[in-house]
């Protein structure tokens, strides 16, 4: 064998190794934890808020104003990042956006470091913080209309559901982790609020360096025409390369189409459902502590994190279940089930405390249960040309409800009481449960083409 044979011969072996079953799984699984490491941070960023929100108030001098803008300063930077970076997503890929977005998180990360240290002529202490937080509120709005999409893209049918869900898990398992990390540098050192706060930067940092060399949605590359591209990454990183040749090449999609004939029950479905879900739980979770007690319970660090521990529990129950019992079991009977649950809470002003924490246990059992449907629903209803758009209007239509319920939630138990408030979320609750009564649809085991074509027949 001459040279040139011997380089044809160890060529093709690097090809085969790199298109192999084994290469595939190592490939999806590094994707899971870049994916699912963007969502614990995600989590962890909107959690370690609470902890060291005494002392931040205290310190700037914070009103009771100030503390729910800067608390919700992340939900409302997802209403300009998640439709921002959904239509960036689909016209320019998932990849480049993909790079940006984290990117974003380590510069805003690294500014709650300095932030509020020193008084600037253009913006007061509070503000600095709120505008921060800002900032990595479109970063993780663009994670969550980029990074679903793109894992639902390159997922097999048959599992898409668990490893989509496993993005939930970590999301919870970032809030909770954020929190107890927040409670024991806030108690136990003489780290300040910003060191605490800044702690993300360390989980940003490392999860942009793991994204670098990641390769571009195949059914993206096809949905724009570039079908020989598309082909050679299938081939490479998919197990069922032959998936993407269902999808419609040559197709620009648009933000209108979110609202056409064949979409707007898609649209209307994931919309208001993830809307109903999320909203009580920011404001119920931000606030865990604050909320305990006025419910006549001690609050501390084994009340905020025992919701976010059983919220963990609820969503990996779901996990396990979702591709076996399907999508709308796991979604329907947990939110009317939420409701009842919020409603005793509201009327029963003189339940007994342990009665209550296992009202507010389950609460989070079941709303993190169907919670996990919030990432999973939207990358499979909409088709591959406004998938990215999509998952980002509804990203940011949830955190309209999410950004107000943590925003008003210190003012709404103060001027209405606990129970009006309880009963206000209980409200919420139905709405979501009824339309998803309506308009949920079954997607377990089907192509992401199939999916996608639900609404429209």
């Amino acid at each position: 064998m001459n040279l040139a044979q011997k380089e044809v011969a160890v060529s093709r072996i690097g090809i085969e190794r790199e298109t192999s079953s084994a290469f595939k799984r190592t490939f999806m699984l590094r994707m899971i934890i870049v994916l699912t490491g963007g969502t614990f941070l995600d989590g962890y960023i909107l959690g370690i808020v609470g902890p060291v929100s005494a002392k931040m108030t205290t310190e700037l001098g914070i009103s009771p104003f100030w503390e729910g803008l800067i608390a919700a300063g992340a939900l409302f930077g997802i209403l300009v990042g998640s439709p921002l970076g959904g239509w960036a997503g689909d016209k320019f890929g998932r990849k480049p956006l993909f790079m940006i977005d984290m990117a974003l998180f380590v510069i805003a990360s690294a500014m709650q470091f300095f932030v509020g240290s020193t008084d600037s002529l253009l913006a007061s202490p509070p503000l600095q913080l709120f505008i921060v937080r800002l900032l990595m509120g479109i970063a993780i709005g663009t994670e969550y209309s980029v990074g679903w999409p793109l894992l639902s893209e390159f997922s097999p049918a048959r599992m898409r559901g668990r490893l989509m869900g496993l993005t939930l898990i970590a999301w919870y398992a970032g809030f909770m982790f954020a929190f107890i990390v927040g409670y024991l540098l806030d108690r136990h050192t003489s780290l300040g609020w910003r060191n605490i706060l800044g702690t993300s930067t360390f989980i940003a940092a490392a999860l942009f360096l793991g994204r670098l060399g990641m390769p571009e949605s195949p059914r993206w590359l096809w949905s724009k025409g570039r079908t020989d591209q598309a082909r050679s990454v299938a081939r490479r990183y998919m197990e069922s390369a032959s998936d993407i040749e269902q999808e419609v090449a040559h197709s620009d999609g648009s933000f209108k189409m979110l609202f056409s004939r064949e979409y707007w029950r898609a649209t209307l479905f994931v919309s208001i459902f993830f809307f109903c879900v999320v909203t009580p739980y920011f404001a119920i979770a931000t606030f865990a502590d604050s909320v305990l007690q006025k419910f006549g319970l001690g609050g501390g660090l084994a009340g905020g994190v025992g919701l976010s521990a059983v919220a963990l529990a609820g969503s990996v129950a779901t996990v396990l279940l979702i591709d076996k019992a399907g999508r709308r079991v796991l979604t329907v009977p947990p939110q009317w089930i939420i409701t009842v649950i919020l409603a005793v809470l509201g009327l029963w002003t003189g339940a007994p405390g342990v009665a209550v924490l296992g009202l507010f246990l389950a609460f989070s059992f079941f709303n993190a249960g169907c919670g996990t449907l919030t990432c999973i629903y939207p990358s499979e209803v909409f088709p591959t040309e406004i998938r990215g758009v999509g998952t980002g209007f509804a990203a940011a239509f949830s955190r309209i409800g999410a950004g107000l319920g943590t925003f008003l939630m210190p003012w709404s138990v103060t001027n209405l009481g606990p129970s009006m408030t309880i009963l206000i979320a209980a409200g919420v609750a139905a709405v979501g449960a009824g339309v998803s009564q309506w308009l949920a649809p079954e997607t377990k085991g089907k192509s992401l083409c199939e999916t996608a074509s639900g609404f429209s027949h």
